[in-house]
């Protein structure tokens, strides 16, 4: 499928209570570079195999969470056009200069109807991978941590799901794969987005309040990866929420846990390819269960309802 719009989740700004404990946290026990700070002692990294500057960044405050999140888009003049169109749409849209994020251009930043901070940008800079781009290694053996692929997507919370999927699908050019439906069998309880050909590249709930978190993804490249990851959150006394189990919407395998200061974190490998022209999956709101955890087949309240 030829990528020529919006690419990739590029990055997400987390809310840390702890700065100095956070940065640790993220070296030592998910196996991240650390790249630096900036003026503002905003924390950056990235994960092995990624080659732009910074996916993570980490903000001090007094309340966990999530201040945005960034996709990457293939050209400045992809990235004016989708602003136009934005605009059209009825979009406000603000212009953050370069620079003010680490070796990050120009950005664009909305707000989408579920109430969340959505950014556009089309150039970081590209420091390569781990193993680099010449005759490289298959992978860093002896890195400590969880050392993920990359950062894959976030599952938010908010109000409008309706208008914000349009926006996404109409503007932004994703595709629809999955969607839970509501007990009435109309209305959508939740839908799993992709401007590639992932599973999901962002997902979104119905919920009460706007602009919540539910978890950010990290891509692992195996079930056994998976399983090395809950080894490691165990030595590490890392709390977590669920798993290792495995999804029936996407098909991936998953742990979800908790960083110190109570943001919800994933750890994804598997899923399958989807292209434009495969209709959406639809789970019935009695078969939401499985869905979600597909060797259970029953919802877990607290997974449903704690977010940030």
């Amino acid at each position: 499928m030829a990528m020529t719009g919006v690419l990739r989740p590029g990055h997400a700004q987390i809310r840390v209570l702890d700065i100095e404990e956070s940065v640790k946290w993220y070296t030592d026990v998910m196996g991240l570079k650390y790249q630096g700070r900036d003026s503002q002692g905003r924390a950056y990294f990235k994960t092995r195999a990624e080659r732009d500057h910074n996916s993570i960044i980490l903000r001090q405050s007094d309340r966990a969470g999530m201040d945005f999140f960034g996709y990457k888009v293939l050209d400045k003049a992809t990235l004016a056009s989708l602003e136009k169109q934005l605009n059209e749409y009825g979009v406000k849209t603000e212009r953050i200069p370069a620079g003010e994020l680490l070796e990050t251009g120009e950005r664009v930043r909305f707000q989408i109807p579920t109430g969340h901070m959505i950014e556009l940008y089309a150039d970081k800079t590209a420091v390569g991978s781990a193993v680099g781009n010449s005759s490289p290694d298959m992978d860093i053996i002896d890195q400590p941590g969880i050392t993920p692929i990359r950062l894959d997507h976030a599952l938010i919370y908010g109000t409008d799901l309706d208008g914000a999927t349009d926006l996404f699908t109409k503007v932004l050019g994703f595709t629809l794969v999955e969607r839970v439906k509501l007990e009435d069998g109309q209305t959508d309880l939740g839908v799993w987005l992709t401007c590639s050909a992932k599973a999901h590249d962002i997902a979104m709930v119905r919920h009460g309040e706007p602009g919540k978190l539910h978890h950010v993804s990290f891509q692992l490249g195996s079930w056994e990866q998976v399983l090395r990851a809950a080894d490691i959150m165990s030595k590490n006394r890392v709390s977590i929420d669920i798993g290792p189990t495995r999804h029936g919407i996407t098909n991936g395998t998953t742990i979800y846990f908790f960083d110190p200061s109570g943001n919800r974190l994933e750890t994804f490998a598997g899923g399958y390819d989807h292209y434009p022209d495969m209709e959406p999956i639809t789970w019935t709101w009695d078969e939401v269960g499985a869905g979600i955890f597909y060797h259970d087949r029953k919802l877990n309240e607290a997974f449903l309802s704690v977010v940030t």
